[in-house]
C-alpha cells in the first residue's frame, strides 16, 4: 500500500468493493454505503442484457464484455460525484460505494481512470483519475467457503460452476496502491471495522 498524499477532506472518493463471486460484496458494500452516508451502486445493474444472459448461461464473460461496462461503472461514479461537488446540503465526506469482482488489474485500471480501453470511442470524455481517487476493498476467502455459500443462494444468476472460472481469472490486488484487504471468514461487522481503519490510514477522515 502507498504512502501518496491524502486527497483534500470531502474530496469525492470511489471505494470498490471486489472480489470473486459469494464474498458477500453487496452485503460489505450496503453496510459501508450506510456507515458513510455515500451512495451504493451496484456495479452488476449497469451489465448490459447481454451479459447478464450470457452468465445465466453458465458461461463467463470476456474482456470485450466487460470493458464497457467497467467504464460505464467508472463514468456513472464520476458524474455522481460531480453532483455531490454541487450539492451544498451534502455533509461529511463524500464519494462512492461500488460493487463489482474487477478480476484482473487492467479491469481496476479502468475503474480507477487511468486506462481507457480501446473499445469505447475516441468521442467520449478521457478518463479524471484525479478527480475522484479510487480505493478497493478486496474481500478475499477460500474457495470451499465461497462454494458453500453459492450453493445456498437463491436466485442468483452466478452459477457455482462459475466460481472456479473467476479465481483462476483473479490477479489478486494485494500490494497494488489504494488496496485494503479484508477477510471473507469474518463477520460483517470486523470486515467493516477492518476496512475502514485501512481506508482511513490511505485517504484520511471517513
Amino acid at each position: 500500500m502507498s504512502d501518496a498524499p491524502h486527497p483534500k477532506e470531502n474530496h469525492p472518493m470511489l471505494i470498490v468493493v471486489m472480489g470473486v463471486c459469494g464474498t458477500g460484496k453487496t452485503t460489505l458494500a450496503t453496510a459501508l454505503s450506510k456507515h458513510l452516508g455515500m451512495p451504493y451502486i451496484e456495479g452488476d445493474d449497469l451489465h448490459p442484457k447481454a451479459n447478464i444472459d450470457k452468465m445465466a448461461a453458465g458461461h463467463p464473460l470476456n474482456d470485450a464484455d466487460r470493458e464497457p461496462w467497467l467504464e460505464l461503472i467508472r463514468t456513472t461514479t464520476e458524474h455522481v460525484a460531480v453532483e455531490q461537488e454541487t450539492d451544498a446540503a451534502h455533509k461529511g465526506r463524500r464519494g462512492i460505494v461500488v460493487t463489482c469482482s474487477a478480476l484482473k488489474k487492467y479491469y481496476r485500471d479502468i475503474l480507477r481512470g487511468t486506462y481507457k480501453p480501446k473499445s469505447v470511442p475516441d468521442h467520449l470524455d478521457p478518463p479524471h483519475p484525479n478527480t475522484l481517487p479510487t480505493y478497493f476493498v478486496f474481500i478475499k476467502g477460500d474457495r470451499e467457503l465461497l462454494k458453500d455459500r453459492m450453493e445456498k443462494r437463491k436466485g442468483h444468476y452466478m452459477k457455482v460452476g462459475m466460481l472456479d472460472s473467476q479465481l483462476a481469472t483473479l490477479e489478486s490486488p494485494e500490494g497494488e496502491d489504494g488496496v485494503v484487504v479484508v477477510d471473507a471468514a469474518d463477520t460483517t461487522e470486523k470486515q467493516m471495522e477492518d476496512a475502514l481503519e485501512q481506508l482511513t490510514k490511505l485517504a484520511g477522515p471517513l
